[in-house]
């Protein structure tokens, strides 16, 4: 089936924001190996889809029945309410028919734009996830493990990391098959995890050497901010340091289990796979 925008009048069509991203761009794939009709939601896609420019909204929304909402940098960041707002009105205005929104576990903003979701008269799903196992491959750490050393903000607590494959495999679901609208999946992985557990992880799947060094926070975010990271990113590590490893999400749920009727991917096997890739070998 033909993928391109000119499908627009199919109304199966299916608006992926973020569509470059770690989540986005596997949807995208999977969508298209469905062969349903896609429209890359992205700055450099044609049309054009810009968060901070919501001239652009309306021609990307021409013709969908269906959008994957991921919310960049994060739904955190402020002025995230006001956009979502926005683009839910005239996301009804133009008639689509499911929201399906990428949110954060244990962030209040990013709760508060779920609540915008649910209330804005277009079925809906939530998708509910906090750290990726894939932050480590394809995010802001992937450098460090390449280094063998893990150099982060002094964090105890353990976290439920959870695999990009199974938030993008429970939207895609979300999107294409019935019985998704009105769920709120909070995905973890199948078990807890601290920075010293996900640096033996590493250790094991590479064969050599992966330490955690704690850092205190604010030296973290000096020396990410003078690497030459964007600001919006700098913000983003600095808040979730802050905020989201202080406990409130040590705890595992069920929402890939009950989306996909089997268990989370568990961190090992996704080291395993990128270590046999030979990513984490070349030494930054």
């Amino acid at each position: 089936m033909n993928t391109h925008v000119n499908t627009a009048n199919n109304r199966e069509l299916v608006l992926v924001l973020g569509a470059t991203g770690k989540t986005g761009r596997r949807i995208v794939s999977s969508l298209k190996n469905l062969g349903l009709p896609v429209r890359i939601g992205s700055r450099t896609a044609a049309p054009a889809f810009d968060w901070n420019n919501a001239t652009t909204w309306d021609a990307c929304l021409e013709g969908v029945s269906r959008i994957y909402i991921n919310y960049a940098p994060d739904l955190a960041m402020p002025g995230a309410t006001d956009a979502i707002s926005e683009l839910v009105r005239r996301a009804r205005a133009a008639g689509v028919k499911h929201l399906v929104l990428l949110s954060g576990r244990g962030e209040k903003e990013a709760q508060a734009c779920e609540a915008i979701v649910q209330n804005g008269g277009i079925d809906w799903t939530i998708v509910r996830a906090s750290w990726f196992n894939q932050n480590f491959s394809e995010g802001a750490f992937v450098e460090m493990v390449q280094a063998g050393q893990i150099t982060l903000p002094d964090v105890s607590t353990p976290e439920p990391y959870v695999d990009v494959d199974d938030i993008a495999e429970v939207a895609v679901v979300a999107l294409t098959q019935p019985g998704h609208a009105g769920q709120l999946y909070e995905v973890t992985g199948p078990r807890m995890l601290t920075l010293t557990d996900i640096a033996e992880e590493l250790s094991a799947a590479t064969g050599r050497a992966i330490a955690y060094v704690p850092v205190p926070h604010e030296a973290f975010v000096e020396g990410v901010a003078e690497s030459g990271a964007p600001r919006d990113v700098v913000w983003m590590l600095d808040y979730l340091f802050a905020t989201v490893l202080d406990g409130r999400n040590a705890y595992l749920a069920d929402g890939v289990q009950r989306a996909l009727g089997r268990e989370p991917r568990d961190f090992s096997h996704y080291a395993q796979e990128i270590a046999q890739s030979g990513l984490w070998n070349n030494a930054a």
